[in-house]
């Protein structure tokens, strides 16, 4: 039976049938196929509105946005990558870095844009050349420094923005956040960062109540008696209304420090489209340059009117996984419920109110979890760092981005962190093979 967008019925319509799973373009009952597309809005939640959070941007909008990039995703992409397009944590070390340059939310949505522009090249880059480019330009060794670099450059932020706010409330929300991550199973296991919000929103709450008034820094950094939980703005928000949009504005150097992140951002889309390929038995690497230009072009979308960038969600990638529905009609409804959450203030209100005690808790295991996925690239492709020419410029770039390292050129131009990390990890690795001799550049070192 066809239906809608030429989706097909598959079996009665209830499960999926035994030994089978539900294709990209099959769907379940309609009422099924809306629960699922619930579930795979919660599964993205905690992480799409935590990354404007921390980066100063509007999470509303961030939310919304993430339902019209999936929607413009799956139509680029012809309905055959079921995947869910929700807010790229690899951009808030940028932040953090921009807003210590002096710039602002206009400053890093634009150097985001641009960001999302040189992606969809790359994806044309790579439809057009085929996807063995990606691994000759970025082979593992390469894309697993850049984003360790990334998540590991964020731990003076969690160190010293986030935990002194309420050092105690961080310390329960990090061992909460740490036990639902080990202990629970199933779809609850990937919503563990939510339910750690949840939690230490909670414990505030409690602290507020029992022990009154923190004095501590506050998000402003100023150092006072304050709530660790404030509603006040909860209150006097609509229960419906648009989000705060703005305009970009573009500067160089906030553009050079996010540049480094395209780098991360292809190299999580190609494994995003593997895994959906190994779940469907659809080969999709004709497709991976589509879906990174999707990806992109999807980020120039939110940006542009002020939302932080997109990226494919593991995370509902698991859900998939866990389920065996592949649906993009499942996705489809969690665009359309994305939309919806995005279009209330109310809501909004709630998440900015989160304490920075929490957030401290949560970003400790949360950016170390980042850097970890760069060894895990590693591990996974069998890396081997005892070779000196993988070994020299992953230890040289790693330090340099981790210790946020300056190199200036004048006045008003320097390269640190992230940009400078990832430029002498990339060139350094590639200059280095070139002038090595054979016997260092077997197979071992771009597979």
């Amino acid at each position: 039976m066809k239906v809608a967008f030429g989706w097909t019925i598959h079996g009665d319509g209830k499960s999926p049938l035994p030994g089978q799973a539900v294709r990209p373009g099959e769907r379940l009952t309609w009422g099924r196929t809306v629960g699922l597309g619930a579930q795979h809005v919660v599964a993205m939640f905690g992480a799409t509105f935590v990354a404007p959070v921390l980066m100063g941007l509007d999470p509303n909008l961030a939310v919304m946005m993430s339902g019209v990039a999936t929607i413009f995703f799956l139509l680029v992409t012809g309905g055959r990558i079921p995947s869910y397009l929700g807010s790229s944590l690899s951009f808030v070390g940028v932040a953090a870095v921009i807003k210590a340059q002096g710039g602002d939310s206009a400053t890093l949505t634009g150097a985001l844009l641009v960001v999302g522009a040189v992606l969809a090249a790359c994806g044309a880059v790579v439809q057009g050349f085929g996807a063995r480019v990606v691994h000759a330009v970025l082979p593992p060794v390469v894309t697993g420094a850049v984003v360790m670099l990334i998540g590991f450059n964020l731990a003076p932020v969690a160190a010293g923005t986030y935990w002194p706010q309420d050092q105690w409330t961080a310390l329960l929300t990090l061992c909460f956040t740490a036990l639902a991550l080990v202990v629970l199973r199933g779809f609850w296991s990937r919503i563990a960062i939510f339910l750690g919000l949840v939690f230490g929103y909670v414990v505030s709450w409690l602290f507020d109540r029992i022990f009154g008034r923190i004095h501590s820094a506050t998000g402003a950094g100023t150092v006072t008696d304050h709530w660790r939980l404030d509603l006040s703005g909860v209150g006097s928000a609509d229960w419906i209304g648009l989000p705060t949009l703005h305009a970009p504005s573009f500067s160089l150097s906030a553009v050079l420090v996010a540049l480094p992140v395209v780098v991360a951002l292809i190299a999580e889309n190609a494994g995003h489209v593997k895994a959906v390929a190994e779940m469907t038995g659809d080969p999709l690497d004709d497709r991976m340059g589509t879906a990174i230009m999707a990806d992109g072009a999807a980020t120039v979308m939110s940006t542009a009117v002020g939302g932080p960038a997109t990226t494919t969600y593991a995370e509902n990638i698991g859900v998939m996984a866990a389920t065996r529905v592949y649906s993009t009609a499942a996705y489809w409804c969690a665009a359309g419920f994305a939309i919806l959450f995005g279009l209330c203030p109310k809501f909004g209100a709630v998440v900015a109110a989160i304490p920075g005690g929490v957030l401290g808790g949560i970003t400790v295991v949360l950016y170390g979890m980042i850097g970890l996925l760069g060894a895990q690239i590693w591990i996974h492709n069998r890396v081997d760092l005892t070779n000196p020419l993988h070994l020299v410029p992953v230890a040289a770039g790693v330090i340099v981005g981790i210790g946020n390292v300056t190199l200036k050129f004048s006045d008003d131009f320097e390269l640190s962190g992230i940009a400078l990390g990832t430029l002498i990890t990339l060139i350094g690795y590639h200059a280095l093979r070139w002038l090595a001799p054979a016997h260092l550049k077997g197979p071992a070192v771009d597979h």
